[in-house]
């Protein structure tokens, strides 16, 4: 301790010593408040898209629009198509989280996805959607054929997903066996059409069915106990 320091009264050292002590922690309380980015490059207090937590919760989207905007999609090849044991495509859950349509609860099954032409009603127009799959075909790299591609919502609108947050929202290439030149083949449909219905009979839980479909669409009647 240099000898000024000495020549101060204790007290008045302690003091010091405890006032630089709260300057350090304030410092540091400044620096781990600060906002940090997220995958995407962007920060994390400006709304942009963001993977499941953990818990399997999922995001909440806008919901229906009467008029629906085109929305930006993460940068090219930012994105990353994964793939399941049998070879069928998956999102990459850093870009295409999924997001749920806030319409859509477990008390309102009967005036939306359960009501015949729910769908049709809030489905975003193909001027809109036909400029995001350019784009997003961009983000995931995809060079194929966009015609033999769906720009396909991983929550289905019928499962309640959001109509057009682009977390939901990806080019998928098409799945094994299928032909060129025509069009999407999607087996995922078959499975949303089934999980549907169980939730419409009371058979399967809204939530847990689109947690289900978000994280594997080839697992989730199995994770639900409906595959027979």
């Amino acid at each position: 301790m240099p000898n000024s320091a000495r020549a101060l009264p204790s007290s008045v050292r302690t003091s010091t010593m405890a006032a630089v002590a709260v300057l350090a922690l304030a410092a540091g309380g400044c620096s781990s408040a600060r906002t940090h980015p997220d995958a995407k490059g962007g920060s994390a207090s400006s709304g942009a898209s963001s993977p499941a937590s953990p818990s399997g919760a999922i995001a909440v989207g806008p919901g229906p629009q009467g008029a629906y905007t085109v929305q930006r999609q993460p940068a090219p090849g930012t994105c990353h198509v994964r793939h399941t044991a049998g070879k069928q495509p998956l999102p990459d859950p850093k870009c295409t989280p999924g997001a749920t349509n806030p319409k859509v609860t477990a008390t309102t099954l009967r005036s939306t996805i359960c009501r015949s032409g729910y769908t049709k009603d809030i489905r975003p127009p193909v001027n809109i959607t036909g400029r995001e799959k350019q784009a997003n075909a961009a983000s995931y790299g995809y060079t194929g054929p966009l015609h033999d591609a769906e720009y396909d919502h991983l929550i289905s609108l019928q499962l309640g997903g959001d109509p057009n947050d682009p977390r939901n929202l990806w080019v998928e290439p098409p799945s094994p066996g299928h032909r060129p030149g025509a069009g999407p083949n999607n087996p995922k449909d078959v499975v949303e059409n089934r999980l549907k219905a169980a939730i419409c009979a009371g058979k399967a839980d809204l939530t847990k069915a689109q947690q289900a479909i978000a994280r594997d669409w080839t697992t989730a009647e199995a994770v639900l106990g409906l595959k027979k």
